[in-house]
């Protein structure tokens, strides 16, 4: 399964847990980290902690291999690295603070998936 195949499985994984404000960044052409980030945000740790479930358990069923999950527990700030496609799943006050959008402003950003 290529990157692009995997931000859509993801961005709707998090759209069914009514995940806010998906962004994807492109950032193939700014960075060798990753081909894609996917930044949501959700309302409380619980929400958070959902939509990373849904998240895992889509793309696993597609075949595609985590590679780390950081920061479940606290659900402030959960960071899923499937190799080519990162996915932060943010509280809102988090993803503020941090403004990871401001931070790869220099890479390609949609607001739907299909717009890739």
């Amino acid at each position: 399964m290529n990157s692009k195949e995997m931000v859509k499985l993801a961005y709707q994984a998090l759209s069914d847990k009514k995940g806010e404000d998906i962004k994807i960044i492109d950032i193939q052409a700014v960075s060798v980290l990753a081909d894609y980030f996917i930044i949501a945000d959700g309302s409380n740790p619980s929400q958070v902690q959902a939509m990373a479930d849904n998240v895992e358990e889509v793309l696993e069923k597609a075949g595609c291999e985590k590679k780390q999950i950081e920061g479940y527990q606290n659900a402030n700030w959960i960071l899923m690295d499937y190799k080519d496609v990162i996915i932060h799943i943010f509280c809102k006050e988090d993803r503020l603070f941090y403004d990871l959008e401001r931070i790869w402003r220099d890479g390609r950003t949609f607001i739907d998936v299909k717009d890739l």
